[in-house]
């Protein structure tokens, strides 16, 4: 009997279970399907549940460990795979109407590395349209509902990745693998209570997934535990000739990430403001996190975030990119079949974006790179709330105040300082940042602190993210589900 405490658990508790083989993979794979196809409606959470085809690999996994043929720490582990990943003979959807018949030939280059690895899928998941593409502004903007966090029905999972977040919140897959364009990598693991791994641009190969955004997009694991993150990226990651921007590669052999991690004392700045505005809870979360990391690290406050329009820099080149990639769809009308009523008009608004600017935020990332690199260059990480609102509950749009709150001032331009936008920043350069939970927020919907670092620096992110998480018990909290 598989039981909670064991769909629950870390892909490393699995993985050691699996290889002592006091658990099948095959019972694994068949309770996690079970969940998928009785939670996961709930959650808004999958599109596709890959029964046959994981029972399948879990049984192979099964022959093969118990002839001694062991592949790793992932070998016969259920994970889901965010609907833009090419699965062969399997429908990838892109979350879009327009789209929900679509069947590749191939495999995309993330999902053949975790089937070599041993991985056993089990489910495509849910995500915004497009992953967001159109410029969505409601929870509302997939075919297949709004994804909810487990913590609180009431609330969104985060997006774009929102099944990847709420699946592997829910014990529905042992980890899932997301996408991130501006932020959907971390945004649902933040609401969901997981640890998500943004990777440096060009470290994971994109072959076989929709392409959004060609110099921004990234894929990387959402999983319960920072570990977690490093195993799986150490199984997807590594050039690939299908994908030219691949470079770079990644190793993960020690529970510390790198040598003597458990050891070090690690340097680490505070970006100043960086909590400006958010809410309370966040707030407090967040100097809670500080007090923690200080018991193994040095921390330096007030650190200024190079001062570039980071945010307008991404809106520009998401929009121009985001408009080629989709030009077919918008030109055909396509776009109408949309679920989001701003995304049936977004695209017509990018086609409108000019060259010139499209050209100068392109430019201007040269010295945006080489300020942030010159202030990562200083520590080992910089560290932040990865979001300062404590969720978003479902049906309300985003650029609207919440139910109950008076209405903000009409004034354009806010007064007073503003917080530092790290995750479009990080983004933009195409630096790693890895996001952990430290607490929870009024409605009951996790928060979280992000680490960022140079590119490349995923094993120091890792290290550090492991130590907190061996200080704090967040990560291995698990939510009230729906019966």
């Amino acid at each position: 009997m598989i039981g909670d405490d064991i769909l629950f658990s870390s892909v490393r508790e699995l993985g050691l279970l699996l290889k002592s083989r006091k658990i099948s993979a095959v019972d694994l794979t068949e309770a996690y399907l079970q969940r998928l196809e009785t939670i996961g409606p709930k959650l808004g959470a999958v599109v596709t549940v890959t029964r046959e085809l994981g029972l399948a690999q879990a049984h192979k996994a099964n022959q093969e460990i118990l002839a001694g043929k062991y592949r790793g720490p992932l070998h016969g582990i259920p994970f889901g795979a965010k609907d833009l990943l090419a699965t062969k003979g399997i429908p990838t959807t892109w979350g879009a109407e327009p789209y929900r018949s679509q069947v590749f030939d191939e495999d995309a280059t993330v999902i053949e590395r975790l089937r070599e690895a041993g991985a056993v899928l089990v489910a495509k998941l849910a995500m915004v349209e497009l992953a967001g593409g159109m410029g969505y502004n409601n929870p509302d903007a997939s075919f297949t509902g709004p994804g909810r966090t487990p913590w609180n029905l009431e609330y969104w999972s985060g997006g774009s990745s929102s099944g990847s977040g709420a699946a592997t919140a829910a014990g529905l897959v042992a980890f899932a693998i997301g996408s991130e364009t501006s932020g959907s990598i971390l945004t649902p693991a933040t609401f969901c209570g997981l640890s998500g791994l943004r990777p440096t641009y060009g470290l994971v190969p994109r072959h076989g997934a929709m392409a959004l955004c060609w110099t921004l997009d990234k894929l990387g694991p959402l999983c319960r535990t920072a570990d977690d993150c490093g195993l799986v990226l150490a199984a997807i990651a590594g050039p690939d000739p299908k994908d030219p921007t691949t470079e770079g590669s990644f190793t993960y052999n020690l529970r510390g990430a790198e040598e003597g991690g458990a050891a070090r004392r690690f340097r680490i700045g505070v970006i100043k403001d960086a909590d400006l505005g958010a809410d309370p809870d966040v707030k407090a979360n967040f100097a809670k996190s500080l007090e923690t990391l200080r018991t193994f690290a040095t921390l330096d406050t007030d650190v200024p975030f190079p001062d570039f329009p980071w945010g307008p820099a991404v809106k520009v080149i998401v929009d121009a990119e985001g408009a080629a990639a989709f030009r077919d769809l918008i030109e055909s009308g396509g776009t109408q079949s949309l679920r989001a009523k701003k995304d049936r008009v977004g695209g017509y608004a990018m086609m409108m974006t000019l060259a010139v600017d499209y050209i100068q935020a392109l430019r201007v990332r040269v010295p945006m790179r080489a300020a942030l690199d010159a202030l990562l260059s200083q520590y080992d990480a910089l560290v932040a709330p990865t979001r300062r609102d404590g969720g978003r509950r479902i049906g309300y749009d985003f650029d609207q105040p919440p139910a109950g709150t008076p209405s903000p001032s009409p004034s354009p331009v806010p007064e007073g300082p503003v917080a530092p936008a790290t995750i479009p920043a990080g983004n933009l350069v195409g630096v790693p940042a890895l996001c952990v939970p430290n607490g929870f927020g009024g409605h009951g919907v996790p928060t979280s602190l992000q680490l960022i670092g140079r590119a490349f620096s995923e094993p120091t992110l890792l290290a550090i993210a492991d130590r907190y998480q061996q200080a704090t018990d967040w990560h291995q909290r698990r939510p009230q589900l729906p019966a």
